[in-house]
């Protein structure tokens, strides 16, 4: 009796040890059960921390994946992100937003972590520049603006979050020559992504800031920054400002962002990343983030998108060697 009772609890636990583990066990190639990380390479309330995080809340709750790890790797305006993004060649659980601002910014360092380094995933937004001022700044209009700046262009601090080759210091010093300053004489400081510039306007060490105005939302809604343009070729929904052609100045301007993947992962890895992106593109939830933020849906993926990063690298180099910054 004692011997037959020791079995049966025996087999009672096996049994329970056996249905509890297939309560919790998942298919490993159930998409929820995957682990991923993202870089962002900024500071938190910048354009590539708004992009990446809200990708990330979509694919979330879509439950195209499980949770990600997001981290915020600042340095060198993203060449830090990229350097770590290299040396974890191989990784397939790690992807990194980028855009032009990496492009440059990893050029003017002379880095060896470029983009065409990399394995390409997605370009997915196009944005914008505005030009910003604080709501009790002189400057109503661009045209005050420029006016001011012509007379005396050291005399007016530009503020952006891109180091030079990024977008917001390309724009500013395009848009310094279109209207005839030389940019050389351009006061432009560098900010490490749209807080700490935020923070520069508010505190009035800068008289403006160029950025993509997703990145100001909040300050332009609540009446603290004021949009005195901005860099497409069409207005923004929502924004009351002109275009920079309506202001008779002839320059248009677009940023982008992308997801990039370490170099050295398998085909078979890459199409699973593109595949998730392309399905995260197509949700409800991405739809209204671009909705939100003003963003110009510019969607390419795989090869496409590796062609787009070629050329861009060697617009970058163009563009700063005809500015005279290179």
């Amino acid at each position: 009796m004692h011997r037959s009772r020791l079995l049966a609890a025996l087999t009672a636990v096996v049994v329970l040890v056996v249905a509890s583990g297939c309560g919790v066990t998942r298919d490993s190639d159930d998409p929820s059960n995957r682990r991923l990380r993202m870089m962002i390479p900024n500071s938190a309330g910048g354009g590539y921390d708004l992009t990446g995080r809200a990708a990330v809340r979509a694919m979330e709750e879509n439950e195209l994946t499980g949770r990600f790890e997001v981290s915020n790797v600042i340095g060198a305006s993203g060449t830090v992100a990229m350097q770590r993004l290299l040396n974890e060649e191989g990784a397939e659980d790690l992807i990194v937003t980028m855009g032009l601002g990496v492009v440059g910014a990893v050029y003017t360092n002379k880095s060896d972590a470029t983009p065409t380094r990399m394995t390409p995933i997605a370009r997915l937004i196009e944005e914008q520049e505005g030009v910003v001022v604080p709501a009790d700044s002189p400057y109503k209009t661009i045209e005050q603006l420029v006016e001011a700046w012509k007379a005396d262009p050291g005399s007016i601090n530009v503020g952006g979050g891109s180091s030079p080759g990024g977008p917001d210091h390309l724009f500013p010093m395009q848009l310094a020559a279109e209207v005839g300053i030389d940019p050389n004489d351009v006061s432009y400081i560098s900010y490490d992504g749209g807080g700490p510039l935020i923070a520069a306007l508010l505190g009035e060490k800068i008289d403006v800031g160029v950025s993509g105005l997703g990145e100001f939302a909040g300050q332009i809604e609540n009446g603290d920054l004021r949009v005195l343009a901005v860099s497409g070729d069409e207005r923004l929904k929502g924004v009351d400002a002109p275009t920079l052609t309506e202001s008779d100045i002839d320059l248009v301007f677009t940023n982008w962002r992308g997801i990039l993947a370490p170099p050295g992962i398998s085909d078979e890895h890459r199409d699973y990343l593109i595949e998730l992106i392309t399905e995260m593109h197509e949700s409800d939830e991405w739809q209204e983030a671009l909705a939100e933020n003003g963003w110009i849906d510019s969607f390419a993926t795989g090869e496409e998108f590796g062609t787009f990063l070629e050329e861009q690298d060697a617009r970058v180099a163009e563009t700063l060697e005809e500015l005279g910054l290179s």
